[in-house]
Formats: structure tokens, sequence, C-alpha cells
């Protein structure tokens, strides 16, 4: 069996028509999964998915948006991939939000309140919207897309910083509880990555050139050099790895 094998599984993937989103859904659709693409706009997700199915000549990819602020929207998620492939298998919980650029002492509660909810809470009601059918079943991976920002502080985004390191927290815990039924719970940490969400920073030549000089690899990351370990934290080759952090950075927190 290849280690890296994800035929038959169902996978959800959050904030997945662009970005590392998109290319983790991209990648473990490569490697024989059924993936859920799923943001918070109709249009954007069907465009993904028909581009993958295009790919693969069949249907390995359907579209069901859905924002992480609205629990209900979620639940329909979940339910409605049920309903069209039966389970779920793996749950890569990627969306995230910064509405916050500044020193966290300055930061305004529903600033603070939405930070937290998008980043934190969101994967929180995720989970614990599929363990339970993977712990019957006594198997099922679960991803957590954190940052090396949960590692570290920060004068510019400490909020956003705070979220990732409960992000760490929440593989932690939810491994030593799921563990006992073969349900893993990792995260990624990932380092500045060519994503629209670091494009402020990486658009600035002079920024993104003093970032570089201080990474060991001397270059940003690209999305598809964080797809390569969702795959691996989604099948088989992790499968006595859990509540762990994967930290992918060129080198940075080193």
């Amino acid at each position: 069996m290849s280690l890296f094998d994800l035929t038959g599984k169902v996978a959800i993937v959050t904030g997945s028509t662009r970005g590392i989103g998109r290319a983790s859904a991209e990648a473990l659709a490569d490697h024989g999964a059924r993936v859920v693409i799923s943001s918070r706009k109709q249009d954007a997700c069907d465009a993904v998915a028909a581009a993958i199915n295009d790919r693969h000549g069949e249907e390995r990819a359907i579209a069901i948006a859905a924002s992480i602020s609205d629990k209900p929207a979620l639940e329909r998620l979940v339910a409605q991939t049920r309903a069209r492939w039966g389970q779920v298998d793996v749950l890569v919980s990627n969306a995230a939000s910064n509405p916050y650029y500044g020193p966290l002492a300055g930061i305004a509660d529903e600033q603070f309140r939405k930070i937290m909810d998008n980043n934190v809470l969101s994967t929180h009601w995720l989970i614990q919207l599929v363990a339970p059918e993977m712990r019957t079943r006594g198997e099922g991976s679960i991803v957590i897309i954190s940052s090396i920002g949960g590692l570290r502080g920060s004068s510019v985004i400490g909020a956003y910083n705070v979220s990732k390191a409960a992000d760490l927290q929440l593989a932690r815990n939810y491994a030593v509880e799921f563990g006992p039924d073969n349900v893993r719970v990792n995260s990624i940490a990932p380092g500045l990555i060519r994503t629209d969400f670091a494009r402020a920073l990486w658009e600035d030549p002079e920024r993104i050139r003093a970032a570089n000089e201080s990474v060991p690899l001397r270059r940003i990351g690209e999305a598809d050099e964080i797809a390569g370990a969702v795959v691996f934290l989604a099948g088989p080759a992790s499968r006595f790895m859990t509540g762990q952090v994967m930290v992918i950075d060129g080198g940075a927190t080193i």
C-alpha cells in the first residue's frame, strides 16, 4: 500500500478557493481523495471544484460554500458532505482571518473576539462536527493550519498569534481525547508563504528582502510546499503521529 494513497477518502478543506487551502485540496485530490471545496462565496468554490474535476476527468471535488463565522453554515457543510459522499475522513481546518494590524495593547474587544472566533472557535466547531463519526469508525485525521506566529510574539499581529497558539493547543488536547479511538489531530505551522493573505509583505521589495535575509533557505515558501504536509498528515504515512505541530518555515524559527 502506498503511504500516500488517499483513494476512497473524503476530505473537507476550509478556505480552499486560494492559497494553502486550494493547494491542499488539489494535492489531496491528486492522491485519490474526494475533496469538498469550501469558502464564503459559492461561485469561487464552484470554479475551483470544476478545475479539479477537469484535471482528473471525473468528479473528484464538490463545492459547498460556508462562512467559518456561521455555525449553522458549518453544520450544513458537514451534513451536505455526508449526504453526498457518506462520511468525512479528513478535515483540513485552514480558513482564518486577521482584521487587525497593530499592537495587541491597542486592539478593540470586537476585533479580538472576531480573530478568536474565526481562527479558534470555528475550528473547535468543525472538529466537534466531524469527530464523532471518525471515532465510531476508529479512523480519521484532522489537520489544523496554524502558523509560526503561534510560536513567537509580534508587535503587530499579536492577536493573530494568540489565536494560532490556541490552534496548536486544540490539536494537542483533541489528540489526547481522540487517540484511543485512532483519530489523529495534528497542526501545521507555516512560515511566510506566497498567498493573498500575506501579499502586503511579499509584494513590498524592501520588506521581503529583509524577511528573506533572516531565513536559512533565503526565500519565501509556496503554497504547494504546505500541501505536501497536508497529504502526509491525511494519509497512512503519518498513522503513528498525533498532537504534533509541523513547522514548515524555511528555517525561520531556528
